[in-house]
Formats: C-alpha cells, structure tokens, sequence
C-alpha cells in the first residue's frame, strides 16, 4: 500500500505545480494573478494603418546625487512623464503600457539602465517591432568618449559611471532586432559641459548607426535648454517632441506623424523658440523617413494643405489656478502673475477655454493664430457658479443615503443625484456622485456616462478623473485608468489616492517592479492607508519576494481592521481611498472590505503555499474563504495545500478536504486554467481513495 499511494501522491503533486501566475481568468471571476480579468478593446488603428508591437525605455533624471547644486537639473523627470503618456495613447504613440519601461529618479541608476537598455529590449524586440529609447538628463565627455549619466554618475570615476554612447550604438544597432529603432536624447543641458565637448557629444548622438532614427537636442558647441514657461516647466526640445507626437508635427494631415515630420517640426519649432541658439538634429539618409512615430487619426484631413509656418498663442488669467484647453487638449494651467506660452500652433482659427472648479467656464472661443508671431489671449474668469438651495439640500440628501452603504440606499441617493443634476446640469458635483453611485451599484456603463459628463463640465476635477481610473480597473481597462492617473499626477504629484490606483494598474499590467515602487510612495506619503500595502504586498508575491509580501499583507490587515459596526457606519470609498479593486461583486461597501480581506488572507496562503509553509498556507486560505466562500482561487491553493500535506507525511487523510476544494474549483469557474488541473488531481484524489478503500 505504501509505494502505490507515494506513487500517486507524487504525480498529484507534479499536476499540481502550474507555473504561477496562470492564464488569465473569464471576466466573470475574481483575479488572483495579476493576470486581467478583461481583454481590453485593442487601441490599435483601422487595419489600413499597420502599427508593429512597440517597447520603449524612457529616462528622466533630474537630480543627481553626486553633481553639484549648479549642474542639477529641473524638468527631466517631468519630460520623462510626459513623454511616456503621450507613448501609452490611442491618440499618439499606440505603445502597451506594460511594455514602457520608465527609469526616473533612484530607479535611473547605471545597472537600471544596462538592464532595461541592454538585456530587457534585445529580449523582447522581434524582427518586425518597433523600439524606442529616450534619455533626458546630463551628458558628459571623458577622454574622447561620450556618456549619458544616469543618477548614480560620479564626476570623478566618468568611464565607471556613465552610460557609454558606444555601448548604446551597439546595443540599439546590433542587439535589438527591430523593424524600426527610435532614439531620442535631450543630454547636453546648459552648464553641464564646454563647448567643446557639446560638439563631439552631438556628433556621436546623431550618428549610432544607419536605420535608425536618432534625433538630438541639439548640434554643435549647442546646449540644450530647459524652461518653467512651457506648461509648468520642460525641455524645450522634449516638448516639441511630445507636442509632434501630438498631432502637431503631422503637416500631411494623414493621421500619421512619420519620423521626417517629427524630426522637422521638432527642428523648427525648437530652433524658433531659443532663438536659433538650439538646433535639434537628425542624419536625414540614415532612416525610413516614413516611419511610423505616432497615429492621430483626430488630425486626419488630407483635404487640408500643409501650413507654413506656425505661431504661439500667450495665455493670461485674472485668477491663479486657470485650466488652459485648446482644441479641447489641456496645455497647461495659468496663474495671474506668470502667463502661459503655448508655442508650435498651426495658423488659423483654434478653440480656447479656460476653466476653474467653482466658476463658468471662460470660452470656448476662437482666437487666430498668426503665422510667426505670438498671440495674446486673456482669460477671465467671473462668474462664480451658484446653486440653489433646493439643488443643493438634494445633493446633501443623496450624500446621506450614500454614506449608509449597500445597494437600497445606493438607488436612493442614485435618484437624488439625477434631480439635483437635472435641476442645474453644470452641477459637476451631481455628475460626480452618480459616477461614483452607478459604479457601487455596478453599473458600469451609467457610471462612465456620469464621470465623464463631470470631467466634461469641469476638466481640471481630479477626482472625477481618479475615481473614473477606479472604475475603469474594475472592469479591466486598465490603459486609459493609467491615463486618466497620468492626469491627476501630472496636476498633483502627491496625489495619495491616484498614486494608490497606479500601483494596483501597475499590479494587473504586471510591471511588478513599477508597481512596488509606486505603492511605497504612496505609503510614504499616507503610512495609515491600508491598500498600498494590499498592492505592494501582492506585487513582491507575484515578483518572486513571497517573504517580503507576508508583512505587507499583515500591514494591511492590520489597518483595515474594523469591526462590523464601523465598517458598516462609515463609508468604505471613503475611507479606502475610492480605489477600484478589480473583483468586486456586491453593491455594499461591507462586501468590498471582505473581498479586500479575503484577497489580503489569500496573498499570505499562497506565499506560505511557496514557502512550503503548508500549514500555514492552510490555515490563511481557510480564513480566506470565510470572507469570501466563492473564490475558485483560494480553493485551490487550499487543494494544493493538503495535496503537499498528504505527499510529505504520505497520508490520505489530507486528500479528502484535497478533493472537495479541487471540486468547487470546477464548480465555480469550470474554465479556468486551474479548473482543468483540478480534474486531473479529482480523477487521481479518488483512485487513491478507491485503493485504500
């Protein structure tokens, strides 16, 4: 008996060992993975615009930790940020957002960039892909050879600490197998060289080798230079690059920014802006000129003939704090004392609009811009939004109603909302809660209909952007959450909730690193808040770090621990940060917290379960399932569990409990992956069953 059963239980453990995380799951179910629970709608192109799979690095280094305060730098970090948004849209570069690797700050080391430069992309780039590499910070000239410097750089140690330029030629033209290879660098900041070696610098940014398409910030004895007057502060040379990206650059007015567009739009506008001092380059011959950078199809008008030359528009306000749209795209936000310079418009009519929370909006409006010159545009903004009363007590009343939880009260204060609404439809507010109602009640599509018309009345309403990113997690979409984020941090770095949505997008896109990161910026920002450690904690399991993951997840159960009284008094998206969690499945805020609870007690099971702390895996799973009994997954990492148990101490007597978790696997969710592995271990839990009997 006893070789047989060993036999057996030895090639149930083998079944049972799937390389972890599996497949994704159906919509339907609970998300234990990382994997996502919704395949996105592709934000691919009409097929008559071929777009290749795409993967970037992008570096942004500002500050320095071993350069003096007179060579640190303002905005890379910024341009870095801004670049990569414009990379991740539908209207721009088209790239996945798990495949732009973003190196900014501590992450921009030397080994961060050799691994993400020289191992990651020659890994991933296949012959028919497009690549793309950006780099924004110092450059720097020792003994002949050029070097990017990343944020561990030591003056004194150049050819131990910098990047070399010819380790990158050889790896963006020999290493990385790509249909077409992109390479844009802003590395020869004001004061941070002579002269001199500016030119030779230069030189070698533009000439890394032939099909590929590398354009520099400048040529020459060139610097380049940075300034706070172009929407908050950039480099001028990567805000023409983002603004080309755009749609600004696409003078065919097809849709499609091709490299020779970039590369001459980017030239002119940065050459007229400093005055001729700052002349980006590129080696025109070395590249397909046609290729493909960006898809605008917005921008789309073959009938429009190219303009000649383009003009600025220079944007006052009365009042700080003014939101500045033009052709319906934020450009940056103006204060009374400082004017906002938008450069590298087309001639001709634009809209303006200026708007505030609070207030009517000024605009839109069309204002001319002329060709070469500099347009002013004063916004005012004067009328001071004003509710009446009856408008304002059935907001109040829907508040109250919110507040209590669960799906009665939901419907309640759902219809209050309406009324409010209806009753004066600028009310961004009302819009606002019915987002945030309809999304309780999980009805999603109502839901985005309401954020959306809240972030239409007022643009610059940053929590209708973070809760819409919330609810749109929900539901798997988890690109345009990322965007949405981008919106809010951009305005608000600080942003704790925002930052905590990040990590947990991160998290489902599976950048685990990212992910950690992120969600430690947020618990240093808010220690108390108990969902970054959730995310953290998840991203160090499923990153390999199961040890490093059991703390967090304690942290986690430790400061959401409320009773039931509390939960149910105090609304939980309030307290937990209006995040979305990707597997909710009752309308009621006491149900959210046990799903919460119930994922933060699996993360512990499945990290003993790879710890080979059987037992303890056990006994996390089981307390797993008394928050939520229907969860396929903590079935089955409980199957496993005393599958291992019943191997190690050659017992059945763990096999029983084995079969019956394996047996809701399939009950609950009969096409998971793990689902056809648990009929395996059914069929072979009951012939040992069979034989001891």
């Amino acid at each position: 008996m006893r070789a047989p059963l060993f036999a057996i239980l030895t090639a149930l453990a083998i079944a049972t060992l799937p390389a972890w995380p599996q497949a994704p799951p159906p919509a339907s179910q609970a998300q234990r993975d990382l994997k996502l629970e919704k395949i996105e709608e592709s934000t691919q192109p009409a097929k008559s615009v071929a777009i290749p799979r795409s993967y970037a690095v992008v570096v942004g280094v500002s500050h320095y930790n071993n350069l003096p305060d007179k060579l640190q730098l303002h905005f890379p970090e910024r341009d870095a940020q801004s670049l990569y948004t414009i990379l991740i849209s539908p209207e721009g570069g088209n790239f996945k957002a798990e495949n732009v690797h973003v190196l900014t700050g501590a992450k921009a080391t030397l080994a961060g960039l050799r691994r993400e430069i020289d191992t990651w992309l020659p890994s991933v780039a296949a012959p028919g892909d497009r690549v793309l590499i950006y780099f924004a910070g110092h450059g720097f000239l020792y003994q002949g050879q050029a070097y990017l410097a990343p944020v561990d750089f030591d003056a004194g140690r150049i050819a131990e600490t910098g990047y070399p330029m010819r380790e990158l030629g050889e790896t963006i033209g020999s290493k990385i197998h790509a249909k077409w290879k992109i390479l844009l660098t802003d590395a020869c900041h004001s004061g941070a060289i002579s002269p001199e070696d500016s030119q030779s610098l230069n030189s070698v940014l533009s000439g890394v080798g032939n099909s590929i398409f590398s354009l520099t910030a400048s040529r020459d004895v060139e610097p380049s230079y940075e300034s706070p007057d172009l929407e908050g502060g950039h480099g001028v040379f990567t805000y023409y690059v983002v603004k080309g990206l755009e749609g600004a650059a696409d003078t065919s007015h097809d849709g499609i920014v091709t490299a020779d567009e970039l590369a001459e739009y980017v030239h002119t506008q940065v050459r007229e802006y400093t005055g001729q001092r700052q002349n980006p380059t590129s080696e025109r011959g070395s590249f397909d000129p046609a290729m493909l950078l960006s898809y605008v199809p917005s921008s789309a008008s073959p009938a429009i003939p190219p303009k000649p030359q383009f003009g600025a528009l220079v944007v006052e306000s009365n009042l700080d704090g003014v939101e500045v749209f033009i052709d319906g795209v934020s450009v940056g936000v103006v204060s009374k004392s400082k004017p906002l310079n938008v450069p590298g418009l087309s001639p001709g009519g634009h809209t303006v609009k200026g708007v505030k929370m609070g207030y009517e909006p000024d605009g839109p409006r069309q204002e001319t811009v002329h060709p070469g010159q500099q347009t002013t545009v004063s916004i005012k903004i004067l009328i001071a939004r004003r509710r009446g009363k009856a408008t304002l007590d059935l907001l109040d009343k829907g508040l109250e109603d919110y507040r209590k939880g669960y799906e009665q009260n939901y419907r309640k204060a759902a219809d209050l909302f309406e009324q409010a609404f209806q009753s004066d439809p600028t009310y961004s507010e009302a819009a606002f809660y019915l987002g945030l109602t309809y999304n309780a009640l999980f009805d999603e599509e109502k839901a985005e209909t309401w954020y959306k018309k809240a972030i239409e009345i007022d643009p610059d309403y940053l929590e209708a952007h973070a809760n819409y990113a919330g609810m749109l997690l929900d539901i798997g979409g988890v690109d345009e959450a990322i965007r949405q984020l981008n919106v809010v941090l951009v305005r608000q770095p600080g942003h704790v909730e925002a930052l905590t949505m990040l990590a947990q997008a991160e998290r489902f896109k599976q950048i685990f690193g990212q992910s950690i990161e992120t969600a430690r910026k947020a618990i240093a920002l808010a220690p108390r808040n108990a969902e970054p450690h959730l995310w953290l904690a998840d991203s160090l399991r499923l990153s390999g770090k199961p040890a490093d993951s059991i703390p967090e997840y304690g942290q986690y159960l430790k400061l959401s621990d409320f009773d039931s009284k509390f939960a149910g008094q105090v609304n939980y998206y309030v307290l937990g940060s209006l995040i979305g969690m990707g597997r909710r499945k009752r309308a009621a805020e006491q149900d959210i917290w046990k799903d919460l609870r119930s994922l933060a007690y699996f993360g512990i099971c499945d990290a003993n379960r790879t710890l080979s702390n059987y037992d303890l895996a056990i006994g996390f799973c089981q307390k797993s399932l008394s928050y939520d009994p229907q969860d396929p997954y903590a079935h089955y990492a409980l199957g496993l569990a005393y599958l291992h148990v019943a191997v190690a101490n050659n017992s059945v007597a763990e096999l029983s409990p084995a079969l019956r978790h394996f047996q809701q696997v399939v009950t609950l969710n009969p096409d998971l992956e793990e689902a056809g592995i648990a009929r395996q271990n059914i069929a072979n839990i009951e012939k040992a069953l069979a034989q001891k009997n």
